[in-house]
């Protein structure tokens, strides 16, 4: 594990622990952030603790066109109930995914360093948000950053049943359309795998981020 400082570089990935830790310190302004994401890095800590760096052996994606969405969910879309966004709320979602409460956390890894730092990111045009408003109300969400040809998932949350999943089935159809090649979804989640995201070795993923045409 390598101690980070003032110098703009990170290890190779395959340094990282079998945890997936490659590093820890540093920082998060913006040209760290968007060089950790074009390799494959993100940071990942609880308040009080040192910046820590991961780049887990399997990594968990979503390949576009292997979305798959039940037929409740086709129903809820057909429904109409909600009107889904795109960046018109960053700070809101952001400020509710670090609000949220998450199974078996006793908090939220979203610290206020981290949040300012992904503001600071959205404000450059690196983070972007979908939202899920319920009349005037935002009741779902997730934010994340946008390298142009990979979109690196941060964080989701629903105030209401589903929303998340909508805001996420919104996003993967946007960028289907754009021909991206895969969503990250950083590590394994039951949530995600019920849409269609699978885990795929490191070095196949660190292959499709160089890849951009």
């Amino acid at each position: 594990m390598v101690l980070l400082g003032k110098e703009l570089v990170f290890p190779p990935v395959e340094m990282a622990s079998v945890e997936g830790i490659l590093a820890f310190g540093g920082d998060l302004r913006p040209e760290r952030l968007i060089l950790a994401y074009q390799n494959g890095i993100f940071p990942w800590y609880n308040e009080g603790e040192p910046i820590i760096w991961y780049c887990p052996e399997e990594r968990m994606v979503l390949f576009p066109q292997e979305l798959r969405i039940s037929k409740s969910m086709r129903q809820l879309m057909r429904n109409n109930t909600f009107r889904i966004t795109t960046n018109t709320a960053f700070e809101q979602v952001i400020s509710q995914c670090q609000n949220s409460p998450r199974k078996d956390q006793l908090g939220t890894w979203i610290t206020d360093d981290m949040k300012q730092a992904y503001l600071k990111l959205h404000e450059l045009g690196f983070a972007k948000s979908v939202e899920v408003w319920q009349d005037d109300q935002l009741v779902g969400g997730l934010y994340g950053i946008d390298l142009g040809h990979v979109f690196c998932g941060e964080s989701m949350f629903s105030k209401e049943s589903n929303t998340s999943k909508l805001a996420f089935i919104h996003l993967v159809q946007e960028l289907q359309k754009k021909d991206y090649k895969l969503i990250d979804c950083q590590v394994y989640n039951e949530h995600l795998e019920s849409l269609g995201a699978r885990e795929i070795p490191r070095s196949e993923f660190m292959g499709f981020l160089r890849v951009k045409d």
